[in-house]
């Protein structure tokens, strides 16, 4: 018989004593802007996942020794300007750039506006505009996995279709042809919408990487899926939808660990 998880009970990551102790010294810094909303529910997803959550403050000039980076999600100055274009310049982001772009290739996750951060910084190309309806959408979301080789995807299947939350207002991914017919030639999109565009993103995108696979944005919330009773409804009772979004947490703990698919 299959047991059912109890609301709220944390999701396990299978490992050995050692494995265990490994998973547990990679740090992953969260990023905190004024304004961002879902840094909280990153470092809980990291801890769940098995890491070490590091706090990181937009105004530090130093990133310290972590092992990867999560820019959340939220409204980063209010996006009074543009989405992200602020929070660009803060002095954090220019150690994260750097650290991105060195030999290392520090792993790098922005979500929703850390997503458009990114593109801010041109970690990642194209740009993010107001959904095509103009309005703030809120949904539990399908996404296909195009790319399972980054540092984030690892442990997911190309072609596995998740779903986690959606929640944003300047969602719709655009870029020029040239950049979009680049990134589909050379694998970097990571994540598709399915069933349903919800921000007019073209080809449907819903997340990307960069060259080495070290840095990907997304749209959509994979730490609002990761613990079993907060998440999508999962009709089993079996933690399936709504532990959906704790790969990208495991994923990047295997890939500081040294593991390999």
């Amino acid at each position: 018989m299959t047991s059912i998880p109890l609301i709220g009970e944390a999701v396990a990551v299978a490992a050995d004593a050692n494995g265990a102790r490994k998973l547990a010294g990679a740090k992953i810094g969260v990023v905190t802007f004024p304004g961002t909303l879902d840094d909280r529910d990153a470092a809980r997803a990291v801890r769940l996942a098995g890491g070490t959550a590091v706090p990181l403050w937009h105004a530090d000039s130093e990133l310290g020794d972590v092992d990867a980076v999560i820019i959340p999600g939220g409204f980063s100055y209010g996006d009074y300007l543009r989405a992200g274009a602020i929070s660009r310049f803060a002095p954090l982001m220019s150690e994260i750039v750097k650290a991105a772009n060195s030999d290392a290739k520090l792993p790098v996750l922005g979500i929703c506006n850390g997503f458009q951060i990114l593109t801010e910084s041109h970690l990642l190309p194209g740009s993010m505009i107001k959904n095509d309806h103009l309005k703030f959408i809120c949904r539990d979301q399908v996404l296909r996995v195009e790319n399972a080789n980054t540092a984030w995807t690892l442990d997911y299947q190309d072609g596995q279709e998740i779903t986690v939350p959606l929640k944003n207002q300047d969602g719709q991914y655009i870029a020029d042809e040239k950049t979009l017919d680049a990134l589909e030639a050379e694998g970097r999109v990571v994540f598709r919408y399915v069933g349903f565009n919800p921000n007019g993103s073209r080809r449907d995108i819903a997340g990307i990487s960069n060259a080495a696979g070290n840095v990907v944005g997304l749209m959509p919330h994979p730490e609002h899926a990761v613990e079993a009773g907060f998440g999508p409804e999962s009709l089993d009772g079996t933690g399936g939808l709504d532990t959906d979004g704790l790969g990208f947490f495991t994923s990047v703990l295997t890939k500081i660990v040294g593991g390999s698919k």
